[in-house]
């Protein structure tokens, strides 16, 4: 699956009840999971020796997990949840009738679009398996790294761009119906302020 190396393919099921036991889940959060979710296989371990390229100094190893979903609508927060109480990098492989998605908790969860399982592959490439990792992440995101940035600094300014594209598309929106001239006048320059800090 995913065009990962034979070396790395393994099948073991996470029973979902050792999970709950392990980090002591209260009923509402193992109910939530078990609305959603009916299995947890590992598919793939990624590890240094399986795939001849070193650790890195943050990871050293990382999971893929098949998660069957029970529905295609399903609630994001779980996802994030089981990212939290396993103590390991994990790319998500979600899965429901034939159709899969990626999904990967850094910062935040990304995710791709609904696929079939041939549409996706995952290179592993970089000095080591922090960047392996990191390019990874930038794959799922759809994150472009520029300007030598970090992985987390990038996704911090596109966060900003995108919080500032919203509110671009608002003021323009306020500044086309606005009746006022006065009012109209001050829109058109908090926007064009805006848009020059856009810009850059």
């Amino acid at each position: 699956m995913l065009g990962l190396p034979k070396s790395t393919e393994m099948s073991k099921q996470l029973p979902k009840k050792a999970i709950y036991a392990k980090f002591q889940m209260n009923t509402a959060a193992k109910d939530k999971i078990d609305a959603e979710i009916s299995r947890i296989t590992i598919v793939n371990e990624i590890t240094a020796d399986k795939v001849n390229i070193p650790e890195g100094e943050n990871v050293q190893s990382f999971f893929v997990l098949l998660v069957t979903l029970k529905r295609r609508n399903f609630d994001e927060k779980n996802i994030a949840v089981l990212s939290k109480l396993i103590p390991q990098n994990i790319l998500f492989i979600l899965e429901y009738e034939g159709n899969f998605k990626l999904a990967i908790y850094h910062t935040k969860l990304m995710q791709t679009q609904w696929r079939s399982a041939d549409q996706y592959s995952i290179e592993l490439k970089g000095i080591d398996l922090d960047k392996v990792w990191e390019n990874i992440v930038a794959q799922i995101g759809g994150i472009t790294i520029v300007d030598n940035n970090t992985i987390d600094e990038q996704i911090q300014l596109d966060e900003s761009r995108q919080k500032l594209e919203k509110e671009i598309a608002k003021l323009e929106k306020l500044a086309r119906s606005e009746k006022q001239p006065r009012k109209k006048y001050e829109l058109v320059q908090q926007l064009r302020k805006l848009q020059k800090e856009y810009g850059g």
